[in-house]
């Protein structure tokens, strides 16, 4: 594959039509363009318009920092705006994310970025990293490596087997969407942590809710905490750090989860 930096749009469009495992026929018929048409896009033979990128582009939900990159290579000027969640444009947005957080009181909640970088988070999640290596909380602080890292959460995960392996998969889907090389590493990484001890013979933890969803269980002081999670994502973003912003929720399983996380916040 040529380097991405040399590659031009018609080649991009290409690799990102061959991840999303889609013919150029199947493309084509998507886009509402001839499968010649598209054909030539990608061979170079024909130079896309910048409207055209962008139609094709939406059609294989391609993230808004890759849109710029096919735009940049066409030689159109990028449109998808990058800059800091402190920016004083993006102002009602953090807002609107510390508001969720914050509103969610019992619940632990999270924001990340796209490399699952932690952006910020509630007060309950401060309670669940009692006993986390002062390593792993230093600087940028990524959510996936304190989950699974000896040195974290791993020791206290009492389905940490069941919980690893929907980490990975999850991680692993995101690679196929983005082909970022920093979730590659991450991956292999997080693939290359031991097993815990207490986990090397562990059965397979249920799952809640009639087979539903896998929970994340957890030692605490005041006994096993089982948690379901949620995504929520700003659907209509057009810039780019916010489409990247993905807020994770861990609502009790059980009663008796969120009455020991009452007492664990009145504790703390």
């Amino acid at each position: 594959m040529l380097n991405e930096h040399t590659q031009s749009a018609g080649d991009l469009l290409r690799v990102w039509r061959q991840r999303r495992r889609l013919s150029q026929l199947a493309l084509a018929v998507e886009a509402d363009i001839s499968q010649r048409h598209l054909s030539f896009v990608e061979s170079g033979r024909s130079q896309p318009s910048r409207d055209m990128i962008l139609h094709l582009a939406e059609r294989l939900t391609i993230p808004l920092r890759d849109r710029n990159a096919i735009l940049a290579a066409a030689g159109f000027a990028p449109i998808y705006r990058e800059r800091s969640l402190d920016a004083p444009e993006l102002a009602s947005a953090r807002a609107a994310v510390e508001q969720i957080l914050h509103g969610h009181g019992l619940n632990p909640a999270l924001a990340v970025d796209r490399n699952w970088t932690l952006i910020m988070a509630n007060k309950a999640v401060g309670v669940l990293l009692k006993g986390v290596a002062d390593h792993l909380l230093a600087g940028e602080v990524n959510v996936l490596r304190l989950s699974l890292h000896p040195d974290g959460l791993a020791r206290r995960i009492l389905n940490f087997r069941e919980w690893r392996a929907h980490v990975l998969a999850r991680l692993s889907h995101e690679l196929d969407v983005s082909a970022s090389p920093r979730l590659a590493a991450l991956l292999e990484e997080l693939k290359a942590y031991p097993i815990p001890p207490h986990a090397q013979s562990s059965r397979p933890a249920p799952a809640v809710g009639n087979g539903i969803a896998v929970p994340l269980t957890i030692e605490s002081d005041e006994g096993s905490l089982s948690f379901i999670s949620t995504t929520t994502v700003f659907g209509t973003a057009v810039d780019v750090t916010l489409s990247e912003v993905t807020i994770e929720t861990f609502f009790p399983a059980t009663p008796d989860t969120a009455s020991a996380m009452q007492k664990l916040l009145d504790a703390s």
